[in-house]
């Protein structure tokens, strides 16, 4: 079956040159974008209730932009002054860079790993003498807090944010050929919105292994699937497959 209608299950790009667009625009299919699952703060209250104490750490370990939002946030609520000596570990030089929103980069002690928590874990345990706190989401990677506890260090997780999911309910009765996700919580937000959903003749398409995993465990079929050598992005994999669907269209 030929490929004419995409849902992506994240935000728009706000850049012009993505490659969806691209994509679009070189396969004549129709991409939609719509966040299955959105991201709201915690209270600085119930951060409390978890028993911390901002004074209580020398280093803040970021592991994505929405931790770095939700650290400053709830700083702000709590009336925490952060002190110009706060050491951070950036999990990657995009965190890092985000980071600038709210510090004097050039001023502050900024540690930062490649991409993966595990290339960071070298540069915290050389600072082992630190008090860590990790600011993160309801659903933490489980090799987070199993690479800290490795290293040995003080530290504590504390949920600043959680993921949400999405009200999809005006989408009941619209289908697209290809759904693309990118997380479990995806797929989970897909059978909260649409617990009878049925996959029929519609494509989906998963990026990462633990997202396949979540796909095949609710009975559904994998039709697309990256990172592979072959094609390392989404919209390299759908790119492939369009290309083969729609041959001869």
């Amino acid at each position: 079956m030929k490929v004419k209608t995409i849902l992506v299950s994240q935000p728009e790009p706000k850049i012009e040159n993505s490659p969806y667009f691209d994509l679009q625009e070189k396969q004549k299919v129709k991409i939609d974008f719509r966040p299955f699952i959105h991201v709201e703060g915690v209270p600085a209250k119930e951060v409390r209730q978890q028993k911390v104490d901002l004074n209580n750490y020398t280093a803040i370990i970021l592991t994505s932009r929405n931790a770095v939002d939700h650290f400053f946030r709830v700083a702000e609520e709590m009336r925490f002054k952060v002190p110009d000596s706060m050491k951070y570990f950036c999990q990657s030089e995009a965190v890092a860079y985000y980071l600038q929103k709210y510090v004097v980069y050039r001023k502050r002690k900024i540690y930062v790993g490649k991409r993966t928590f595990a290339e960071l874990s070298p540069l915290i345990k050389k600072y082992k003498d630190e008090k860590f706190l990790l600011p993160n989401t309801d659903k933490v990677k489980p090799e987070v807090p199993s690479t800290l506890d490795a290293l040995g260090v003080d530290w504590k997780q504390a949920t600043f944010y959680k993921t949400v999911v999405s009200d999809l309910s005006d989408l009941e009765n619209v289908t697209y050929d290809v759904l693309v996700f990118f997380s479990p919580s995806g797929i989970e937000s897909l059978f909260k919105n649409f617990p009878d959903f049925k996959q029929n003749e519609t494509r989906i398409a998963v990026f990462g292994n633990t997202t396949i995993k979540a796909v095949e465990e609710k009975g559904l079929r994998v039709d697309i699937a990256a990172p592979t050598p072959e094609t390392p992005s989404m919209t390299m994999a759908l790119q492939k497959y369009i290309d083969k669907a729609n041959k001869g269209k």
